[in-house]
């Protein structure tokens, strides 16, 4: 008869669990800058030029009740 080992244990985590992610996020947050929000102007129409629309696209938009009708 074979003798059958002991389970192997599974190992922890080598980087860590939530805990310690939570802590690295909440001391590296001081150092994380967001930029301002900076409002998008509108552009006149006559600057948008050289758009090209797949037939496709156009088709399936032109079939959707919100945009065709």
């Amino acid at each position: 008869m074979t003798k059958l080992k002991a389970p192997v244990p599974v190992p922890v985590d080598a980087e860590g669990d939530l805990a310690t992610l939570r802590g690295d996020c909440a001391r590296m947050a001081p150092h994380w800058h967001a930029p301002d929000r900076i409002a998008a102007l509108p552009v006149s129409p006559s600057l948008i030029h050289g758009v090209k629309v797949p037939s496709t696209s156009a088709r399936l938009l032109d079939a959707m009740s919100d945009y065709g009708d």
